[in-house]
Formats: C-alpha cells, sequence, structure tokens
C-alpha cells in the first residue's frame, strides 16, 4: 500500500504544472558532483529553489520522468527508516527503462525521517550525482552531514528575501541616481523592515499577514521544537521564546531567563534554557552574535546578542518592536550580513560598536547602525565605538548606517562614511 501510495505522489508530479515562482538571487550549482543541501527558516523559499533548480533541467531537455521530487511533509506519507527504499522501488516500477544514475533526485524537509542520510548516501554511491536536499534543522541536517555524507555536500543557508529581492518581487527596478526612484525605494524600504521578506506573505495585508506570520511562529513550536526534540514543560519554552523575541538586538542572558522563570514558580533546571535556546538557533528562529575575543573560550562562552530570523516575525509577535526604528536597522544590517555568508562579531571594550567582519585573521570592517546622528550626543557616542573599534584592530576606515544620512568626513583619524541603509542593502 506505502509503495502504491509514492506511486501516486510521483506520478501526480510529473502530471502537473510546475508552478510559476519568482527567481531568489541566491545561485545555486547543479553540476559540482556534490549532494547540495539548502538549509533556513521554514518558508523561507528553500522549496521554490528546488521547483527553480528542476524548471532550469526540464528546459535542458531532461524528461521529467527522470527527476524524482518527494515532500516528507506530504500527510500521504508515513516512512520509516527502513522503507525509503520503496521510494526508489515505486519510481523503478513506473520507469523501469530508466537508469537511477539518470535521475535527479528532490527531497524537501528530509530530516522528518530518521537515518536518511544513510539513503541519501546509498544513492549517491549508486552513481547518482544530481541529489537536492532541504531541511528545516541545522542541527539535524550538520550532525548527519558531517559523519555519514562528509565530503559529499555542499551547504546552502536560505533567508527570507533580502532587500533586493524584496523590491524585484514588487516589480521595483532601483535606480539610486534618480530621486524619484529613491523616494520609492524608501517608501518599500519603510514596508521590508515593518513587513519582512518572507515571500508567501508579500503583498498581504496587515491582518492576515501577522495570522500567517504567528501561524509560522506556532509551526516552529510545536513541530520542530516541541516534537522534534520532545520538550515536555511548554509553558517554559513559550516563555523563554517570547523572552527570545523581546531581546531582538540586546544582549541575551539565559541565567537572568532563569531566575525569572525560578521566580514565577516554574520547574525548570538552567542547562535545559541552554537546550531551548539551541534548538531556537537550529530551527533559525533565532540567530546569535558572539563578543570579539581573541580568547576561544570567551569568544564561545561569553556575552551574546540575540536576533530574530525576519523583521515581520518579529513584529507580528512583538507590537513593540515595531516603533523601534533603530532596532529594525539593526535586525536588517545583522541578516544582510548573515546573507553574505560574513563571519561577524559584535566589539564592546570601553565603548561599543554594533558588527565587525572577519576574513580569516583579520578584521576588515566596522559597522555602526543609528537611526539618525544628528543627535550630538547620539553621534557622539556611535563614533566613540566606531574609532574606538577602527583603532583596535588597525582599520582607517568605518561605517555608520543610518536611515536616511549619507556624509563622509574624518574623526581621530578615522575616514568615516555615513551611508543610507536602503544604498547599503542594495550594495553588489
Amino acid at each position: 500500500m506505502k509503495k502504491e501510495t509514492l506511486k501516486t505522489i510521483i506520478r501526480d508530479f510529473h502530471v502537473s504544472p510546475l508552478p510559476t515562482l519568482k527567481r531568489r538571487s541566491q545561485q545555486i550549482p547543479v553540476d559540482t558532483s556534490k549532494i547540495i543541501t539548502l538549509v533556513g527558516v521554514r518558508r523561507s523559499g528553500k522549496t521554490s529553489l528546488l521547483f527553480n533548480i528542476i524548471s532550469d533541467l526540464l528546459q535542458k531537455g531532461i524528461p521529467i520522468t527522470t527527476v524524482l521530487y518527494i515532500n516528507f511533509e506530504d500527510e500521504r506519507l508515513d516512512l520509516k527508516t527502513e522503507e525509503l527504499d520503496l521510494l526508489l522501488q515505486a519510481w523503478q516500477e513506473l520507469y523501469p527503462e530508466m537508469r537511477i544514475e539518470e535521475c535527479s533526485f528532490f527531497f524537501d524537509e528530509i530530516q522528518n525521517i530518521a537515518g536518511w542520510d544513510k539513503f541519501v548516501r546509498r544513492i549517491y554511491d549508486r552513481g547518482t550525482r544530481n541529489i537536492f536536499i532541504t531541511g528545516s534543522n541545522a542541527r539535524f541536517l550538520s550532525s548527519d552531514i558531517a559523519t555519514t555524507l562528509r565530503g559529499r555536500t555542499i551547504s546552502f543557508e536560505v533567508f527570507p528575501l533580502s532587500f533586493s529581492e524584496y523590491l524585484a518581487f514588487r516589480e521595483v527596478t532601483p535606480d539610486l541616481n534618480s530621486s524619484h526612484s529613491v523616494a520609492l525605494i524608501n517608501h518599500h524600504l519603510q514596508h521590508y523592515l515593518d513587513r519582512g521578506g518572507f515571500p508567501e506573505v508579500i503583498g498581504y495585508d496587515d491582518a492576515l499577514r501577522n495570522r500567517v506570520l504567528q501561524e509560522y511562529f506556532n509551526v516552529m513550536i510545536y513541530r520542530d521544537l516541541v516534537e522534534r526534540y520532545e520538550i515536555k514543560n511548554l509553558p517554559a519554552l513559550k516563555f523563554f521564546l517570547k523572552r527570545i523575541v523581546s531581546s531582538a538586538t540586546k544582549q541575551f542572558s539565559v541565567n537572568k531567563i532563569y531566575n525569572e522563570l525560578k521566580s514565577s514558580g516554574f520547574r525548570i533546571g538552567k542547562n535545559q534554557l541552554y537546550d531551548f535556546l539551541e534548538g531556537a538557533v537550529n530551527i533559525y528562529l533565532a540567530q546569535t552574535l558572539r563578543k570579539h575575543s581573541d580568547s576561544l573560550v570567551d569568544r564561545e562562552l561569553g556575552e551574546k546578542k540575540v536576533y530574530v530570523i525576519d523583521t515581520g516575525l518579529l513584529n507580528a509577535l512583538d507590537f513593540r518592536f515595531s516603533d523601534d526604528t533603530g532596532k529594525a536597522l539593526e535586525q536588517a544590517v545583522f541578516l544582510e550580513l548573515r546573507r553574505r555568508e560574513k563571519e561577524i562579531y559584535f566589539f564592546r571594550e570601553k565603548a561599543e560598536c554594533d558588527f565587525i567582519v572577519k576574513q580569516g585573521t583579520v578584521i576588515t570592517e566596522a559597522i555602526q547602525v543609528s537611526t539618525t546622528i544628528t543627535d550630538t550626543q547620539t553621534r557622539s557616542r556611535e563614533l566613540r565605538g566606531l574609532t574606538e573599534c577602527c583603532t583596535r584592530f588597525g582599520l582607517q576606515h568605518g561605517v555608520i548606517i543610518t536611515l536616511d544620512a549619507s556624509e563622509k568626513f574624518e574623526y581621530n583619524g578615522i575616514a568615516v562614511t555615513v551611508t543610507p541603509l536602503y544604498r547599503w542593502l542594495l550594495m553588489p
């Protein structure tokens, strides 16, 4: 019966037209002879990237029957580890003339099946080189890749839309030399900071968008954390996640939350809260930023800031966040740096700098984020943190990203560029 169900799923995919989808700017290679892994938060667009790859293969003349696409969250599937081979049996019984080496495999949300990595390796070792997998949990994918699939895969992180992608989805072509275009860009930037970049909700009205984003959050809680990690203390988990959301862009203390829970009558160990944080990071709900230190121990165990994966999700969960433009800017800059695959930290000694970028062993960039620096006290604080950081790492230049200001000057021997957020986000 399971094999017949699989045949139905495979046939349904082959006879149904592919959805028409907008293209992302992220380029996924298709000819590396490696297993391609796409990992990221739910609803960030991983499946759409798979469909775009499939569409490209079909345009090259590859028969649709050589494409095996399976979404492991399909409610019709109820496969155990030892039953994964039924996929191959079903496909080969449908198309007995096909050879497995000619097939391209697309496995969506495959981390839902225990032992998936051994199955994928078995296909790979039989000569198939077109294997693409996605997952919404970095922990399970990375642990399996580090063992069974070591050396056989290349991983790519998929985030919600960047601002340039958001503009493309809104069919806006930016022209940074046109004042009219810049005004339109800034109009959309405000919407982007408020609504975020989850592709599905682009164009939704406020009420529907917030409801959908809140549902994303609920799925993350119940399916990705409670079920996957077998968490029993649901009230403590919800409290902890709400504190993550309310702490976005701030230093985050598990010990402080532990004391809050304890004083409220919750019975929970501190180690379990660290597990909650690790789980939230693994499912991409939250991301942490470490304080820079020359000591590896201090970097790993020292101060951390926390960020949430999308500003729209933040606004849907914490209505106070929408009133703080500075936090929204800092969130946007953090997420863009992560999209650009930068190794980033924050700097704090006598003063603080929001982001430093490291390449190898060298600090290459210092970035400060502030809504405006027209206020004398704010300007002094931001410049003090930026120039102290630049001096500490031997940088001659620093950047301050603001909402709309643009200027260049020298301060304490450091060349400072003040740039508006829209321009920095649209930099190539």
